[in-house]
């Protein structure tokens, strides 16, 4: 866990990478244009998104902005001039495989969003496509879809009705309605609500907090979450224990009953 920060600009200039105490942080990169999304940023979110789940020495991931905007959507003229959404896929098709929110759902690292300014449309999924969010004072959800004509096209519309119930999904998505930070708090989209200038240290907080814990069960467990919203309950049940198992054989499930009994604190190192 102790390793140098490692740290990376996208090709695109577009999003930041970096790796400190098991935590990755990806920062999106436009505060010009309030981090819209363009084809560039697309393709490198979706690179560094793959390369934290794969890396060993990252436990934890935080998605956050850098300026006054989390993301405020697709970046329209960009996509005028031919450098939008668009310029991720063919003229004919979307590789939906390699998206930004088909890449977070498949990930087996835990993600929080450090929601720092706006986050609507494609960056309110974005938003809504980790596993915490913790939101600054200043930010805010908005479900503007409806307002430009289109559907959440990114995750909303699975995400919401599993996340607050379909009458609230209901009304968040048909009114298009914006939610200030302390509303999704109550509705139940955002775990915090923290000053705007305490954001990234509550952020980096709960990422060590989460990173302190045996990485392998983190993952398998979340791993089981996520399969958990399409089974039954007799089949999940089934799928734990296949990953229990393995889990009964590595070092740190032993490091982990020799700690309890020690009375310190475990040392996972991920095997």
């Amino acid at each position: 866990m102790n390793q140098p920060v490692r740290s990376e600009q996208s090709e695109s200039n577009e999003v930041l990478y970096e790796v400190d105490e098991g935590i990755a942080v990806i920062t999106l990169n436009a505060p010009e244009r309030m981090n819209t999304i363009s084809g560039p940023m697309l393709n490198d979110l979706t690179r560094l998104l793959i390369r934290a789940n794969e890396d060993k020495a990252v436990r934890c991931v935080i998605l956050t902005g850098n300026g006054r905007a989390f993301c405020a959507g697709l970046d329209l003229r960009k996509e005028r001039s031919g450098d939008g959404l668009s310029s991720a896929s063919s003229s004919t098709s979307l590789d939906l495989r390699n998206t930004p929110p088909t890449v977070m759902q498949a990930m087996d690292k835990p993600t929080i969003c450090a929601v720092n300014g706006g986050a609507a449309g494609y960056g309110m999924d974005t938003a809504l496509g980790c596993d915490i969010r913790i939101m600054a004072e200043s930010a805010k959800l908005a479900a503007a879809f409806v307002k430009r004509g289109v559907v959440p096209e990114s995750g909303g519309t699975w995400f919401l009705p599993r996340m607050i119930g379909w009458a609230k999904a209901s009304e968040l998505i048909f009114t298009g309605r914006t939610l200030s930070a302390r509303e999704c708090l109550e509705w139940g989209l955002a775990n915090e609500v923290v000053p705007d200038a305490d954001l990234m240290g509550r952020a980096r907080a709960v990422a060590r907090e989460i990173a302190a814990n045996a990485p392998l069960a983190v993952q398998a467990a979340k791993r089981m979450m996520r399969m958990g919203l399409n089974e039954t309950f007799p089949d999940h049940v089934h799928h734990v224990y296949l990953q229990l198992l393995p889990l009964f054989k590595t070092q740190d499930m032993q490091e982990g009953i020799k700690a309890f009994m020690e009375k310190r604190e475990p040392k996972f190192e991920g095997r």
